[in-house]
């Protein structure tokens, strides 16, 4: 299985657009994790919204602590944007697959449910 990224171009650029604004603004309260607010167990993907914030603001360090994923689709959204769309891009569904099990891990442990 692979994942086209091809049409991700437009979700790349919203996302550049936004995250520096919505890094300034005051009083920003996040999405709640529908996973982590019922069952008490974070999601792969808990984090990420603060993780951005955290880049966008200069706390590269704060990022990384809150999920690393954050970085990595900043730097994807680059990439998407600057790249010339040639060819489609195709992600392996191992990497996507092997992405979520390690990220899961990260917050299983940050959260200290294991």
């Amino acid at each position: 299985m692979e994942f086209d990224l091809t049409d991700a171009r437009g979700a790349a650029i919203a996302m550049l657009g936004a995250g520096p604004v919505l890094a300034f603004l005051p009083g920003h309260a996040g999405l709640p994790c529908p996973l982590r607010t019922l069952t008490g167990v974070p999601c792969p993907l808990c984090g990420s919204t603060t993780s951005v914030e955290d880049a966008f603001r200069g706390h590269i360090l704060g990022a990384l602590q809150a999920n690393p994923l954050g970085l990595a689709l900043i730097a994807a959204a680059v990439v998407l944007v600057v790249r010339r769309p040639r060819d489609a891009l195709h992600l392996p569904g191992v990497v996507v697959t092997l992405t979520g099990v390690g990220l899961w891990l990260f917050e299983l442990h940050r959260f200290s449910v294991i």
